[in-house]
């Protein structure tokens, strides 16, 4: 029987440049692991992404003792972290929030503040700033997934963050992610 798998989250940052997620699969896949779970993007000029990898213990030890030459090579800030398996939660619902307002200063905190005086974890978060078809005026959109006590009245809850989102002029939408 195997051994039971490890695992170990991983952050880089680093100036963008073709072959980054190249060179850091190959030496993960060398090392005999696995990125079971990964986010990356590009923010101004810097390369940022996070992996959470699977392994043996021994496998995910020799990556973390390599990953100091791997940071100089390749010109990155790294930080590795081990940490174990999400267990999955039976009491949280898995709802999407969608969010887009004219652009200013505290959209983000302002939802978080929203959901966390309700005990709602946010799960994933995507922002981003552009100009508007033909007018040009700065706007923001947020998505998000949020864990929803399964305890909570959710029409309440939907009633009670579009009245938040109005108050802020903010076009907010809350509906249940399908097929999670």
């Amino acid at each position: 029987m195997p051994a039971p798998s490890s695992f170990l989250v991983i952050s880089a940052l680093g100036r963008d440049r073709p072959g980054i997620v190249n060179e850091l699969s190959k030496t993960i896949l060398e090392g005999e692991c696995n990125i079971v779970d990964s986010r990356m993007t590009v923010l101004g000029g810097e390369f940022a992404i996070l992996l959470m990898v699977e392994g043996q213990w021994n496998t995910l030890a020799k990556l973390e003792s390599a990953l100091p030459e791997i940071e100089k090579r390749l010109g990155l800030t790294i930080i590795a972290k081990r940490t174990e398996e999400r267990a999955p939660s039976s009491n949280q619902l898995p709802y999407a929030v969608e969010v887009v307002a004219m652009d200013h200063p505290g959209i983000v905190h302002q939802l978080a503040e929203f959901f966390s005086e309700r005990q709602i974890n946010i799960e994933d978060m995507v922002t981003s700033s552009y100009a508007a078809a033909h007018t040009g005026t700065p706007m923001f959109s947020v998505t998000m997934s949020v864990g929803i006590p399964a305890n909570l009245h959710i029409a309440t809850l939907r009633d009670d963050f579009m009245d938040y989102c109005d108050s802020l002029n903010l076009d907010g939408v809350l509906e249940p992610i399908k097929g999670a």
